[in-house]
């Protein structure tokens, strides 16, 4: 080993992950020269207010705004950007690479949509680049997918990747709540933000899937190939027939290897009950991998938060740190050798969950199933229920088909004078 020395280290932003790794950081401090053989000093925070900020720490001195400093000071060697955002933390990172900085990130807005850019820019200045934490929090899976599972030929990764909308749908499962009331719990216990687009629309888990695809196939997929689809349409009435029917509903991001190409989706699904993914409840998180020599594997943790999330964070700063140490940063870049195409939402297969008001009348079921039938969907399950006077609901389930034939249906239902209303279509496992 070679000689001991302090690595520095610069913290931008002092947030809640920011504040969550400066306190990791000083918890470890006692054992870091014996887990890593040198001690970590974080020897500046970039904030905006200096004033806040200094309510937090315990030495004042740390605290700077001015960027050029940290970018100058040839002691720092790494950069933890936690500024979130698209600027200017990019400018940021890339200029901490150009300068020969290593550089650990939870900014999955960036990676997402900047990947390329990122990860070349590191492999050309011989930067380590890591971001295990920019998936979900305190769950290691970017590492595995590169590292541990490096040997298999990865198929599948599936996962509850948003607590905020597992949290919603653990709630309408388990009480029996609207949408709404479960949304608005979950802005009461701070679980969704005063905004809850990103989440309830399937954004936040879209850009998590562009980053989990691009690693896990070896080919670069950006958030703009992910097809998201938001939880907002799920009803009670959704759930209850989900559960009768032996499934439950949970909002998962889908990347899959196909002969023809890459899968990247987030949308509600109805899997199975006995499913692991089935299980993970309230704000968990969960990525299921299928490798074809490991088999089945599922990770399973706290996917946000503050200190979950600055775990992840320190982990990668400790791996830059025995990189530094025995000389070897730079040995984990890029892995998208492939160029593979995204294939389309349109000419992906799926069962469907479909749930529709029609008239009380001879002859709909027929109707319905020649519709089906003429756009190549085969019906696994139909059943007609709460009948009131005039009006009855339809509620089936379909085999595996392409979905621009099953949108095909949808367009020529909506036009039917005897079908009132499309209640919901969920996608369901297969």
């Amino acid at each position: 080993m070679s000689e001991k020395r302090s690595v520095k280290a610069a913290l931008l932003g002092l947030g809640t992950v920011g504040y969550g790794v400066y306190k990791v950081l000083r918890r470890q401090s006692p054992e870091m020269e014996q887990k890593l053989g040198t001690a970590v000093e974080l020897k500046k925070i970039l904030v905006r207010n200096l004033e806040k900020a200094a309510k937090k720490v315990e030495d004042s001195s740390v605290l700077t705004t001015d960027w050029q400093g940290i970018l100058k000071d040839p002691e720092i060697e790494i950069v933890i950007e936690l500024m979130g955002g698209m600027e200017p933390a990019r400018t940021c990172i890339l200029e901490a690479m150009k300068a020969g900085k290593h550089v650990v990130t939870a900014n999955k807005d960036l990676l997402a949509a900047d990947g390329k850019e990122l990860m070349d820019t590191a492999d050309s200045h011989h930067c380590d680049f890591f971001f295990e934490a920019a998936v979900a929090g305190g769950i290691p899976i970017i590492r595995p997918l590169k590292q541990c599972l490096a040997g298999n030929y990865i198929s599948e990764v599936m996962g509850i990747i948003n607590g905020t909308t597992n949290f919603i749908l653990t709630k309408m499962t388990r009480e029996g709540m609207e949408f709404a009331d479960a949304l608005a719990l979950a802005q009461k216990l701070g679980y969704a933000e005063a905004d809850p687009t990103a989440d309830i629309e399937g954004l936040d888990a879209g850009r998590k899937v562009a980053i989990l695809a691009s690693i896990a196939f070896h080919s670069r997929v950006t958030f703009d190939d992910v097809y998201t689809e938001g939880i907002t349409k799920i009803s009670a009435r959704d759930i209850c027939y989900a559960k009768e029917m032996g499934y439950d509903i949970k909002l998962l991001g889908v990347a899959r290897q196909t002969d023809s190409g890459i899968e990247a989706r987030v949308h509600p699904m109805m899997i199975e009950s006995a499913h692991p993914l089935a299980s993970v409840n309230d704000s968990y998180n969960a990525v299921f991998v299928v490798g074809d020599a490991v088999g089945d594997t599922m990770f399973y943790g706290r996917g946000a938060g503050e200190m979950p999330t600055a775990s992840a964070v320190v982990g990668d700063v400790f791996d830059i740190v025995r990189n530094l140490v025995h000389g070897t940063c730079g040995r984990i870049g890029c892995t998208c050798y492939r160029n593979l195409p995204v294939i389309a939402m349109d000419e992906t297969a799926n069962r469907y969950f479909i749930r529709m008001q029609v008239e009380n009348t001879c002859g709909v079921l027929a109707a319905v199933a020649k519709v089906l039938g003429d756009n190549c969907v085969s019906v696994a399950q139909m059943i007609q229920k709460n009948v009131c006077g005039e009006h009855a609901e339809i509620v089936l389930i379909t085999d595996r088909v392409k979905e621009r034939h099953f949108r095909d249906s949808l367009q020529t239902f909506m036009e039917m004078e005897v079908i009132r209303e499309i209640s919901s279509v969920i996608r369901v496992q297969s």
